[in-house]
């Protein structure tokens, strides 16, 4: 039983990290069908916007407030990492809609960009961020089993993001404005709505949530320039497995992906693991294309 708890505690903490990581390139990459290869240097953003926050406070704040850090760094690596994603896609993407393969290359060139430009800022070695003290220790289930206050800490923020994004989608103006343009952008265009307005907002949402994974990253372990590069095939696996433009697939994909990633591991090992997720991902597409939940709209009929 001890066992059995410590794994599923490992494949839900698992799947929170890829859905936190998936959430933004779900939404941008369903509404814009622009494959963001520089998704991963959002997340590299929003790390080294918490790093800076940490020295800051290290360096201009009273020691009694270093404990506080890390709650200014959150909405610190949300802006940073938003202001980016839509500079990026002012002045870049908005360029190359309609011509996938030349937005993946452009992408994948600025975050190369992005990431010497962190070598230069920050040097090449990994730095490290020193967690607050109310998340050091574990809550003990039993014994044997203790769950860290980090893994706790960022299932629960990524629930509060996860809600956030369902209130923002579902129940304001902005939200079903951009319902509208991902279901049908010529209609949405045609009833008044700017589908510029509606992407490059998208767009800065998406960057934004990718900053506040790199945030939450921080606390696993150091971060350095190729930070977003280890997650970014997962998450764009996250996002296909789950069907493209849904809030609802995604977190059923992510959830899929980090159980079954922590079981097959447990039995094998982490190559073999990967390798056996790859294939089942690979089957699964083979039966349902769309991924499992569909996005139904009369622009794909």
């Amino acid at each position: 039983m001890d066992m059995f708890i410590l794994q599923a505690f490992n494949g839900l903490s698992v799947s929170s990290i890829l859905l936190l990581i998936a959430l933004g390139l779900a939404v941008t990459f369903g509404l814009m069908n622009v494959i963001n290869m520089a998704h991963g240097e959002m997340i590299m953003i929003g790390a080294y916007a918490t790093f800076v926050t940490q020295n800051l406070f290290i360096s201009y704040m009273p020691d009694s407030w270093f404990n506080t850090y890390f709650l200014v760094a959150l909405p610190v690596s949300f802006l940073i990492a938003a202001a980016v994603g839509w500079l990026l896609e002012v002045l870049l993407i908005r360029h190359l809609y309609g011509r996938p393969l030349d937005s993946l290359l452009a992408t994948w060139g600025v975050g190369m960009i992005l990431q010497q430009l962190a070598r230069t800022i920050f040097g090449a070695p990994n730095v490290g961020v020193t967690s607050p003290s109310w998340l050091s220790g574990g809550f003990a289930v039993t014994d044997s089993i203790v769950l860290p206050y980090t893994r706790l800490f960022i299932i629960l923020l990524v629930v509060v993001v996860l809600l956030l994004m369902y209130i923002y989608i579902y129940k304001t103006a902005q939200g079903r404005r951009m319902r509208a343009v991902m279901q049908n952008r010529n209609m949405a265009g045609c009833l008044g709505i700017s589908t510029r307005q509606v992407d490059g907002l998208t767009f800065a949402i998406g960057s934004g949530i990718a900053g506040i994974a790199g945030c939450a990253l921080t606390l696993l372990g150091p971060i350095g320039p190729s930070l977003g590069t280890y997650y970014i095939v997962d998450a764009f696996m996250v996002v296909v497995l789950g069907g493209v433009g849904k809030l609802v697939g995604t977190v059923a994909g992510a959830m899929g992906i980090g159980v079954f990633n922590t079981l097959f591991e447990t039995y094998t090992s982490a190559s073999i693991g990967k390798v056996l997720v790859f294939a089942c991902i690979v089957a699964f597409l083979q039966w349902k294309p769309r991924g499992l939940v569909a996005l139904r709209s009369r622009s794909l009929d």
